[in-house]
């Protein structure tokens, strides 16, 4: 009896536990959590509202099972509807009376899903897609849709195409700028544009590829538009018709830049991953900007607030950088962006070929025997960038802006050399830096009226010493820019054809100079200021029925120091002649206060030569150009020719600042140059295939009545230039080929090779007449190709190849000559482009 009772409460226990086991291994889980499993176990991705699967909970599906049975098994044990779009994603709905549209977007340039999209229906229903670009929205009432995201165009859909059983793919366009507003969106690749006031806008987050760059670099980009080139090869010197490049105004979110290129000009200054966009103008440029008689480059990093943080960090065989972009409070954002260079911590080849064009000319070929003289110089260098921005709105009508920016490159160098058995070094240290900061406030007083009022500071110093060490001598050179002031600006829009806009800028500049020597004792230090009041008052009008645009001001600037009126009428013209062919008129009177001279070609070791200064108003006359052009544009068929003619002339330049290395090299004169020429680009898109060639002509001659001649080509005449491009981009892959070739740039050369020793104190090199010779012609061949993919937890990654000069041609970009007192003869020094330069990149950004 006692055995049977054991016998029962035994197999009681069993079943209890059999039935309890049971029981846990189906116990019902949340079908969210099910989901997830699945999503991850099969790599797909399922889109939903979360009130249709918030309530439910069932039994989940045995894991052996493949993911259709899945599918099939939750269709069943739930009342949801499950909709394949393709082999990764999914949509599920309720089987509700609630008529419902849904859909995907995806970006048309690359077929990247877009998180975060608006998405309004017309009954006032509203909803934002998800991560994976997916929307579902109630459209009982409604007819349509319009969604629209930041950076896209604007669509709206009719509910007819869309329903609960047929979730379509939609594709959004980015939108470059207003279509009236733009005579070619795809100018030489997508991201740049030209606008019917005759301006170019690149925007570097949405640029295409071009040949040789596999990062969205500013200026490298500001190279590749007809026109702008850089005779020495150098983005520290960039030439815009002719100019030099402390003629071109560097704007940044308002700050004036006297610094614009790391490595000594190889490298931009500018972060290329901040969200900015770039206005660049060769002529007719807005009165609202002073101080420049050549171009001007008007960077603007993105003042609009993201729905979500962002983040991005990448590494190039240069410098790595990192950007982060995050939301501090609903109506205000913090962006930071910080580079570094890596050439401290290791040399790579590409720094060994930027090392070499940077620093050539410490092996100088002797000009007569062609024999190497012995020198050694050890180099170390670094750089950083850091850019800040913080925005915040206040309430509807105000919104405040604080942008900052630091530069800095510093290098060190130890020079060893003997001549005459006796043993010769120097120790050097050259530092270069530009801070800046901008606060502005804007407030939009109704929809037709609105005030600009920004504050803004820039500070330049380059300083070098050097430390003779056998003599025990220090040398000390250093040059400061202090640039600060204000501007207002008032905008009225009178009716949808015109619009007035006025304003008052106040401009104080400072620039030091200051040469010390402590063996034999040596010093001055030369401080200058100018400041200038300017009142501005620009129209604007445009008529889209008549095809015309007109945007016409005036720019009044009074010097205080000088008590000087300045007169400087703009004037933009674009009519729109039949669909597709424009014609363009611009014009500019415009001048500048400051300059860049060079004293000695020795100055900062002779890397960098050039010292900013102002003008005086007598020896150091003001600068003032005059400037017209006159073009037409055909942009039809996704065929895109344009061209442009010129004249301009540059009043008040002092022969310090031309860069002569020849009889006119320690000559401080003064004179004009004059320029015109053409620019001719034809384009061809067929569909992920873009080709393009330009040419540009230049005539270039300075005028000096000082000089004997007094007319001669200009030391930046580049009197041909050919450019040929050819992209691919689908998808993820983008490559690039290019070629550019140009006529060499003048030199001078010796009369002879004797030395005029008529003088024994001062020996002399007799030269022929300036720039009577050009250099051979250059030509280089660039490619680059980058691939983009994106990982299942959303994480993106962008790698890029690029290499410079692939033939390594070797291509002379200047040449000079001196003379050796050692020998006592003429040394001929050349300066050589960049040799075959490979670089890789490699970028994360979520």
């Amino acid at each position: 009896m006692l055995f049977r009772l054991y016998f029962y409460i035994l197999f009681f226990c069993l079943v209890f536990v059999t039935a309890t086991h049971a029981q846990d291994k189906n116990k019902a889980v949340a079908l969210k959590n099910i989901l997830e499993s699945i999503e991850k176990q099969h790599h797909v991705s399922f889109n939903y509202l979360e009130n249709d699967i918030i309530t439910s909970k069932i039994v989940p599906p045995k894991k052996s099972l493949s993911l259709d049975m899945k599918i099939s098994y939750l269709q069943k044990k739930t009342t949801l509807q499950f909709h394949k779009l393709d082999e990764t994603f999914y949509t599920i709905s309720s089987q509700k009376e609630t008529e419902f549209v849904c859909g995907y977007l995806f970006n048309k340039t690359d077929n990247s899903p877009i998180a975060g999209v608006n998405i309004l229906s017309s009954n006032g229903t509203h909803t934002i897609t998800s991560d994976t670009g997916y929307f579902e929205i109630k459209g009982e009432t409604s007819n349509s849709i319009t969604i629209s995201h930041i950076g896209y165009a604007t669509q709206i859909v009719s509910l007819q195409k869309l329903t609960h059983t047929n979730c379509l793919k939609i594709y959004l366009e980015i939108e470059t700028l207003n279509l009236d507003s733009v005579i070619a969106n795809h100018y030489l690749a997508s991201g740049i544009s030209k606008t019917i006031d005759g301006t170019f806008e690149i925007k570097p987050k949405k640029l295409g590829i071009m040949p040789g760059l596999i990062e969205p670099d500013v200026l490298q980009t500001m190279l590749q538009i007809p026109g702008i080139y850089s005779t020495e090869e150098s983005l520290a010197s960039i030439n815009v018709r002719g100019g030099t490049n402390d003629q071109n105004l560097f704007l940044w979110n308002g700050i004036k830049m006297y610094q614009t290129g790391h490595f000594f000009g190889l490298i931009s200054a500018f972060n290329p991953y901040l969200p900015h966009t770039i206005s660049i103008s060769k002529n007719g440029s807005s009165p609202f900007y002073g101080e420049s008689v050549s171009s001007v480059v008007d960077i603007s990093s993105d003042s609009k607030q993201l729905k979500k943080s962002s983040f991005s960090a990448g590494i190039n065989m240069i410098n790595a950088d990192i950007y982060f972009k995050f939301n501090v409070n609903k109506k205000g954002f913090l962006e930071i962006a910080s580079r570094r260079s890596i050439t401290d911590l290791v040399h790579t080849p590409t720094y060994d070929s930027y090392y070499n064009k940077a620093f050539q000319n410490t092996t100088i070929t002797n000009y007569t025997t062609n024999q190497n003289i012995d020198f050694k110089s050890e180099e170390k260098f670094k750089f950083y960038d850091i850019s800040l921005k913080y925005l915040q709105k206040i309430g509807k009508k105000d919104q405040l802006v604080l942008d900052l920016i630091t530069i800095n490159d510093q290098l060190n160098v130890f020079q060893k050399s003997t001549i005459n058995n006796a043993a010769q070094s120097e120790n050097n240290i050259l530092i270069q830096k530009n801070h800046g900061a901008n606060f502005s406030w804007t407030r939009n007083w109704n929809p037709k009226s609105s005030t600009k009022m920004n504050a803004f500071i820039s500070s330049y110093e380059l300083d070098a010493e050097t430390s003779k060490i056998e003599s025990f001598q220090t040398v000390k050179q250093e040059n400061l820019m202090l640039d600060n002031g204000f501007k207002i600006e008032n905008n009225h829009q009178i009716n949808s054809k015109l619009s007035i806009n006025e304003g008052y800028q106040f401009d104080e500049m400072g620039a030091t100079n200051l040469d010390a020597v402590n063996n034999p004792l040596f010093y001055r230090k030369i401080k200058q200021v100018l400041r200038t009041h300017a009142l501005i008052v620009e129209g604007k009008y445009n008529n889209p029925t008549k095809k015309i645009n007109l945007n016409t001001g005036i720019r009044i600037n009074y010097i205080e120091q000088f008590k000087k009126t300045l007169v400087e009428p703009r004037l933009q013209f674009n009519y729109e002649m039949m669909p597709g062919l424009n014609l363009e008129v611009l014009g500019e009177f415009k001048s500048q206060n400051s300059l860049q001279i060079i004293d000695l070609q020795k100055d900062y070791f002779g890397i960098e030569k050039r010292r900013w200064i102002l003008s005086n108003n007598n020896s150091i006359p003001i600068q003032k150009s005059k400037q017209a052009s006159i073009g037409m544009s055909f942009n039809k068929n996704n065929w895109l020719l344009s061209l442009d003619n010129f004249y301009k002339t540059v009043t008040g330049i002092n022969s310090s600042s031309q860069g002569f290395q020849n009889q006119l090299e320690l000559v401080k004169i003064n004179g004009d140059y004059t320029v015109w020429g053409s620019e001719i680009l034809i384009q061809k898109k067929i569909n992920h295939f873009t080709t393009w060639i330009s040419y540009a002509y230049n005539n270039n001659n300075y005028l000096f009545l000082d000089s004997t001649p007094n007319e001669f080509p200009n030391n930046f005449e580049v009197t041909h230039f050919v450019s040929w491009a050819g992209t691919y981009e689908i998808k993820k892959i983008k490559m690039a080929l290019g070629s550019k070739w140009h006529s060499g740039k003048p030199e001078t050369t010796p009369l002879s090779n004797d030395i005029d020793n008529s003088n024994p104190s001062n020996p002399k090199i007799t030269y022929n007449f300036p720039n009577n010779k050009n250099l051979n012609d250059f030509f280089q061949i660039n490619f680059s190709t980058t691939y983009k993919w994106q990982t299942f937890n959303k994480t993106e990654y962008d790698f890029g190849f690029s290499v410079i000069n692939v033939t390594n041609r070797k291509n002379e970009i200047n040449e000079f000559y001196k003379i050796n007192s050692t020998t006592n003869t003429i040394e001929d020094v050349k300066t050589y482009s960049l040799d075959r330069t490979f670089n890789l990149s490699l970028r994360v950004s979520f």
